[in-house]
């Protein structure tokens, strides 16, 4: 079990100079949503844009977290949302 604040603080090392917003949604703590709005998402696919958080997440992915669900956006997609 990880801490929702445990996660960001692991995603804001990978995303400087981004948003990152960390939610536990089930109160077990191995379930998250994550927002992420950083220009490190320019030019790459929603696909891509995912692949990078799990690489920023490593081995929490295999240990601490059970399920993911990601919301990427560069600075101008959400600007436009």
């Amino acid at each position: 079990m990880m801490h929702p604040e445990e996660v960001r603080e692991k995603l804001v090392q990978s995303f400087p100079n981004s948003e990152v917003v960390v939610q536990d949604t089930t109160g077990t703590m191995d379930h998250f949503q994550v927002l992420i709005i950083s220009p490190l998402f320019e030019g790459k696919t929603m696909v891509e844009q995912h692949q990078m958080v799990y690489k920023a997440l490593g081995d929490l992915m295999k240990e601490a977290i059970h399920a993911l669900a990601l919301k990427t956006y560069t600075p101008q997609q959400w600007k436009n949302s």
